[in-house]
């Protein structure tokens, strides 16, 4: 028994209107749980969905306050900065392009696997925008991971030009790969791999993985932050200059 439309009544009172009238009293009171159940598993889905995000897309503000307090006082500025380009820089590649690569053309019937998604650009055709705002505060916190190795040595216009990047197709074709039922080694396949396939529940290497490997990439790109241990005109020091961070107290609240 499914109760999709309601009119002026409450769920109670369409769900009590709809019991079997001729049923015992506990046939129908659970009957009426079970119309309930059915008709608010939408909203509880959704109110999850809007929680869950919520708490990921925190990991923003923390690893703001991580990296504000580990950067000399003179840069913080511009660390802060950074951390919100990242949430722009995601919101726009996620939304434009991301989002399709990543979960595109999701079928959980269909036995093909396939790179990337090639449907619902710009979430064209997409109805669930909770699931979309859900795996943006993932695809966000893969790359604000990034931002601490970056601290102090990265101008502004390219790291805006890694966020978008990385989140619109870096990112999206890991998670492709594990999250969507089409991806070749997602646990939900029709065929998985091995029978079995890869089960990543909260993000350890969709997430956390491809973070730190971009951050491992950039680090290795840039190198250190200048004066640390050459001087300016790149003579090695004898000692490493040590570049301690201001803030303990915001590096413990990160």
């Amino acid at each position: 028994m499914v109760v999709t439309e309601f009119n002026d009544s409450s769920v109670y009172m369409a769900c009590k209107a709809s019991a079997d009238p001729n049923a015992s009293q506990l046939d129908q009171l659970d009957a009426m749980l079970q119309c309930i159940g059915e008709a608010n598993a939408n909203s509880l889905d959704t109110f999850f969905l809007v929680y869950a995000s919520s708490l990921v897309f925190l990991m923003q503000a923390g690893f703001a306050m991580l990296c504000a307090g580990c950067v000399q006082l003179k840069n913080v500025q511009n660390s802060m900065l950074k951390n919100l380009l990242d949430a722009c820089g995601a919101a726009l590649g996620f939304y434009s392009v991301g989002y399709a690569f990543a979960y595109g053309g999701m079928d959980f019937s269909d036995p093909q696997k396939t790179f990337i998604g090639t449907e619902n650009f710009f979430l064209m055709g997409v109805d669930n925008l909770m699931f979309w705002m859900f795996q943006f505060a993932f695809a966000a916190s893969s790359a604000t991971i990034v931002a601490g190795t970056l601290a102090e040595r990265c101008q502004m216009a390219a790291y805006l030009c890694y966020s978008l990047a990385l989140t619109g197709f870096v990112y999206p074709v890991v998670a492709h790969s594990i999250w969507s039922p089409q991806g070749f080694l997602s646990a939900k396949a029709v065929d998985p791999l091995w029978g079995v396939g890869v089960i990543d529940f909260a993000g350890s290497s969709v997430v956390h993985l491809t973070g730190g490997s971009t951050a491992l990439i950039a680090t290795y790109l840039l190198g250190p932050r200048r004066g640390r241990f050459y001087d300016h005109r790149g003579i090695p020091l004898a000692e490493p200059v040590e570049f301690p961070g201001h803030s303990a107290a915001l590096q413990m609240l990160g």
